[in-house]
């Protein structure tokens, strides 16, 4: 039977939109491996404790062996052992005892070339350390490592861009860490995720999708780990996540489903929706929320109850010129910290196409509350006002921020703008 872990999600809790958050959302249990089926140690099948000698196709016979058998959990056991792309499939699970790290090759040649998912498109790129393509029920679990060995591919992007400043972030061939995709019902919990060579983790038209307790790491310094974001929602919808802790050298967690001036008319594209991600904390990060830069539409997101500790902004929303985006019905509340920015808006720049057609394409955000927040920060209010984008139906409620730059919250950028006991530097704002 299901416990309720998530004690402040309360019956009556409904999403901005006003529709009842669904009772999955207060019902969880930890993963208990030994109701999962057959428990297969890789070590138990001539994979050996060595960081030091490529054992994917050893680690992926137990996974195929798992399944043929009916299905069952695959067990990395204290240890570091280095692998390159790995496929888990229908009834197979993932679980990684304490002292045990899964390691990614340095070498990309490790990695499959499959038609996946990759900043809003679906094409043909490297796959990551863990895939899992239509494994519904799904569990990551444990208490070791998924480490993506990323150096040597962080210091091949940034000697291309010294080359190329051009070149996109898919220029320099990377993997991510862990890729879910078509999935219902997964859980990924316990873990470490670090040192990302590209996203950390990216899940795609995934629906009740638990994350919890888990470390995300990737540094900003000595090596930048360039787009590492933590979290990446593609096209997915009944999202908890968690009790986490997030530090990257890009964005927490990132809202995405596509781009290009029809993306909203392609299929394999989608909206993100019934979000709640509550009680985490997050370190240095360009963004704690994001929405974009791939994005078509994201609505009923709330992100309550978390600290900030470094990170470069709270809140993104990256307005992209040809891709039309509707972001509404986000609630930002009961946090509290420091960062360099509060709310971010500006229109994206960085590598867009209009793909032969004239004029942008208009985007919107409204019906965003953010309340009960205290905060420390450079810049409270990082808005352009633009004529790509309409904002509309903003709340700034019960609010204390220090802003040791800009002050100044420019209430003719957003139409109908309410402003509720709002303190900036010991000023109430009216």
């Amino acid at each position: 039977m299901a416990t309720c872990l998530s004690t402040n999600l309360q019956a009556q809790d409904r999403f901005p939109d006003g529709t009842a958050v669904p009772d999955w959302f207060r019902q969880d249990s930890p993963t208990d491996i030994n109701k999962l089926g057959k428990q297969y140690r890789i070590t138990d099948f001539n994979v050996v404790n060595d960081s030091t000698v490529i054992q994917t196709s050893k680690i992926q016979a137990v996974i195929d062996q798992a399944h043929q058998a009916g299905g069952g959990v695959v067990v990395i056991p204290r240890g570091t052992y280095l692998s390159g792309s790995l496929f888990f499939k229908p009834e197979t699970h993932l679980h990684l005892e304490e002292g045990a790290v899964l390691k990614g090759s340095d070498d990309i040649s490790n990695f499959e070339l499959r038609t996946t998912r990759m900043e809003g498109q679906t094409l043909k790129y490297f796959s990551a350390l863990v895939n899992a393509d239509a494994v519904d029920g799904f569990t990551v679990s444990g208490k070791g490592t998924l480490n993506g060995n990323g150096l040597r591919y962080w210091k091949a992007f940034w000697l291309r861009r010294a080359f190329n400043p051009k070149c996109t972030n898919m220029d320099e061939m990377r993997p991510r860490v862990l890729y879910v995709s078509n999935s219902k019902d997964v859980r990924i919990s316990g873990i470490r995720l670090i040192n990302s060579p590209f996203w950390t983790s990216h899940f795609y038209k995934c629906e009740n999708l638990k994350l919890v307790d888990l470390h995300i790491f990737a540094p900003e310094k000595p090596v930048k780990a360039p787009s590492s974001d933590a979290v990446d929602l593609d096209a997915c919808h009944n999202v908890h996540i968690r009790n986490c802790y997030m530090s990257v050298n890009d964005d927490a967690i990132a809202l995405k489903g596509g781009k290009g001036p029809t993306a909203d008319k392609d299929d394999n594209n989608g909206p993100n929706y019934n979000v709640i991600i509550e009680d985490c904390s997050f370190g240095f990060c360009h963004s704690t929320l994001t929405c974009g830069s791939e994005s078509i539409h994201s609505y009923n997101i709330i992100f309550r109850r978390n600290t900030v500790d470094g990170a470069k902004k709270v809140l993104q929303l990256k307005m992209r010129p040809d891709t039309p985006q509707l972001y509404e019905n986000i609630i930002i509340e009961d946090v509290t910290g420091n960062a360099a920015s509060f709310l971010h808006i500006k229109p994206w720049t960085q590598f867009f196409d209009l793909k032969g057609e004239k004029g942008i394409k208009m985007s919107y955000a409204k019906n965003i509350t953010m309340r009960n927040i205290k905060l420390d920060c450079d810049v409270i209010f990082d808005v352009n006002d633009s004529e790509q984008y309409i904002l509309s139906d903003f709340t700034f409620e019960n609010m204390t921020i220090t802003a040791s730059k800009k002050p100044e919250i420019h209430q003719e950028y957003i139409s109908n703008f309410k402003l509720k006991n709002v303190t900036v530097n010991g000023k109430k704002i009216k």
